[in-house]
């Protein structure tokens, strides 16, 4: 068999096959069959997060409805222990006025007993509530809660609750207080007022005008007392001038190293002149000092500062021999030595610690004085 046999054989077996299995034309894709065991190759990305969403907001609504049952537990807890506590105040003070009526119906029995047998006559239901109240707040008192007590003991200065103290027992204090307080009182109604200042003092300032020192220690004792309140007055507005000039400072002035020490020196100045003013309250300040300070004050109210200075080195050091070295080399008594004892000479800054004090707190006034008042005459400056 030749060639073209061959082919021509192959064709027509060809033909028969295409002729059985006819092909249709233009075919339309058919969708395949899935089943339900299927899996998809392939997830989409908001699909899972559309499932991951749906989760976390299903986790917060359980978490969320657990919260509100424990807070609602707990309420009906608060709710049940708050029950149980007013029921047992309630219980208490059922008890509490069970006992009082029970202790007053004793106290009114022993009473009975004691007046039959001291055959006295019986009470009447009048003055038993009489003397009920008499223990009690009292006729003409109004009733006060416990805050409004404790607020009025605080304002009178006295303690709010004492230990073991009831309300009633707070109230009857309270009360005790207001009827002393209303009862004149001849210490209360000689005690003088303190004058309000940087040094309290029971004596009654003076106005400035007022205020003009005497050159002369006055005699007589009623010039003596308002000399000593013309001292205290002038002292005072001297330290509340120095303490306002410090207040009107920079605050960088104020925080400096000598701003701080300028404010401390006026602290120690006025705490320091505290011992004068009582004397000056007392009036036994020794003639010899007061003598001077009268001087000092005269001559810086006239602006004469070198004067009131040199006053002053009078007053603390004086003419007085300092014992400097050696006093004592024999058994002889020196001419130089008495001196160191004469009164009419002595150094005041040497008397006590105290006088020490005041002393230099009165330079330092005068110092200040100078500066708040300066003088005409340049020549009385202190250096």
């Amino acid at each position: 068999m030749d060639f073209a046999a061959l082919m021509s054989k192959e064709i027509s077996k060809a033909k028969a096959t295409a002729t059985a299995n006819p092909k249709p034309q233009n075919p339309s894709p058919s969708p395949t069959p899935t089943t339900s065991t299927e899996q998809k190759k392939y997830t989409r990305r908001a699909d899972l997060e559309a499932a991951r969403l749906a989760a976390y907001n299903e986790e917060q609504a359980r978490l969320a409805a657990e919260r509100a049952a424990r807070q609602a537990q707990k309420r009906k807890a608060e709710d049940e222990e708050a029950a149980r506590r007013r029921e047992r105040e309630d219980k208490k003070r059922r008890l509490a006025e069970e006992s009082r009526r029970r202790r007053e119906e004793e106290d009114a029995l022993r009473e009975r007993e004691r007046r039959r047998r001291l055959g006295l006559p019986e009470l009447t239901p009048s003055e038993g509530e009489g003397s009920e109240a008499a223990t009690g707040a009292g006729a003409g008192e109004e009733e006060l809660s416990a805050e409004e007590v404790k607020q009025r003991l605080r304002e009178l200065g006295e303690p709010a609750t004492l230990f073991g103290e009831g309300e009633k027992a707070r109230a009857r204090r309270y009360w005790r207080v207001v009827r002393k307080d209303d009862q004149p009182d001849s210490d209360a109604v000689q005690k003088q007022k303190w004058t309000d200042g940087p040094i309290p003092t029971t004596l009654e300032l003076v106005p400035e005008v007022e205020m003009k020192i005497p050159a002369t220690l006055p005699k007589d004792d009623a010039g003596k007392k308002f000399l000593f309140r013309q001292l205290a007055s002038y002292f005072t507005m001297v330290l509340k001038e120095w303490e306002a000039a410090l207040a009107k400072r920079d605050v960088s002035v104020k925080q400096s190293l000598q701003g701080r020490q300028a404010f401390n020196a006026m602290v120690q100045s006025r705490e320091n002149m505290k011992p004068l003013f009582r004397k000056f309250e007392k009036g036994d300040l020794d003639t010899g000092v007061l003598e001077h300070v009268v001087e000092i004050v005269h001559k810086a109210q006239l602006r004469r500062y070198v004067d009131a200075n040199d006053a002053y080195l009078r007053l603390s050091i004086g003419k007085a021999a300092w014992p400097i070295g050696v006093t004592m080399v024999g058994i002889h008594e020196r001419s130089a030595r008495e001196k160191l004892h004469q009164s009419d000479q002595q150094a005041h800054i040497l008397s006590d610690e105290s006088t020490r004090k005041y002393l230099q707190s009165i330079k330092r006034c005068l110092s200040f004085a100078q500066t708040r008042w300066p003088p005409d005459d340049q020549l009385q400056i202190m250096g």
